[in-house]
């Protein structure tokens, strides 16, 4: 049965003052009351009864009943324990539905699922890129991931090589994932309004990497070192990185690319090559 939509000013303030609770500014709480936003997101993460989603922060309960309209089934885990009854009250009569209290980067997820799940979540922006990582580097079995993050990162996350956007945080989304920007979301959307604009972005998570480095860790130190300092070249940015100089002008030169780039240039594969020649050398340890 569809419960009193939530997605609304007036409803949101209601319920914030009923409960005696102000947005923690600590936490980067700004809840969502667009509903024509709510119901963007759970299209762009394209739901179905089949679905099993993990929703990253559900505030009040706002998007999560948008989800759960979709029939998936939403495990939602929240932080603020102040919200845990205020979350119970708003999806009330929802068996699709199901809290879990706690911090995303020290949960267990794979344990909250039986299989391959999608991800949706109005990410807190002082802790987005943090949580993403988080998600790619685990390897869980997940096939989505659609958030809401600042628009300077949703760009930086789908920015391709050459553009100024393009840096550590584009290589690692896209070296797991293929983004998409789906739409940009006005800090009116929001209470309280935030001082940035918004966008939300569609990672579609490879089910099998395209880049298969020899040494992951290595790849991502390279990655690392070459946009650790941008306004470098390409060898003096890997050399400040801890790579030896002679033998990136060797792995440089071997391979056709000009020591004289700059990070933002190189392409993931380009990465890639230069991190199995370093490998292959004995360059990484």
């Amino acid at each position: 049965m569809q419960q009193p939509v939530i997605a609304k000013r007036e409803v949101t303030q209601y319920i914030l003052k009923r409960f005696g609770i102000s947005t923690n500014k600590k936490l980067g709480q700004n809840f969502l009351i667009d509903a024509g936003v709510v119901t963007s997101i759970a299209q762009a993460a394209e739901l179905g009864p089949e679905d099993e989603v993990l929703e990253i922060g559900p505030g009040i309960g706002t998007l999560t009943q948008g989800l759960l309209e979709t029939g998936a089934k939403v495990t939602a885990v929240e932080l603020d324990n102040r919200l845990l009854p205020v979350l119970s009250h708003t999806l009330e009569g929802y068996d699709n539905f199901k809290l879990v209290h706690g911090d995303i980067l020290k949960t267990d997820i794979k344990s909250l699922f039986s299989g391959s799940f999608k991800v949706v979540a109005n990410l807190p922006y002082y802790i987005t890129t943090p949580i993403i990582m988080a998600l790619f580097e685990q390897h869980l079995p997940v096939t989505k991931i659609v958030t809401m993050v600042q628009k300077e990162v949703a760009e930086r996350m789908a920015a391709e090589p050459g553009s100024r956007a393009y840096g550590a945080l584009s290589v690692a989304v896209q070296y797991y994932s293929k983004p998409t920007i789906c739409f940009d979301v006005s800090p009116r959307s929001f209470i309280p309004m935030p001082e940035v604009e918004s966008s939300v972005i569609a990672c579609d998570v490879y089910d099998e990497l395209p880049f298969l480095p020899k040494d992951e860790k290595l790849f991502f130190k390279l990655v690392k070192a070459a946009f650790g300092q941008r306004r470098k070249t390409l060898l003096n940015s890997l050399c400040g990185g801890g790579f030896s100089k002679e033998l990136i002008k060797t792995v440089l030169q071997y391979n056709g690319i000009e020591a004289t780039r700059r990070g933002e240039t190189l392409s993931i594969a380009e990465y890639v090559t230069i991190a199995d020649a370093i490998s292959m050398q004995g360059g990484g340890r």
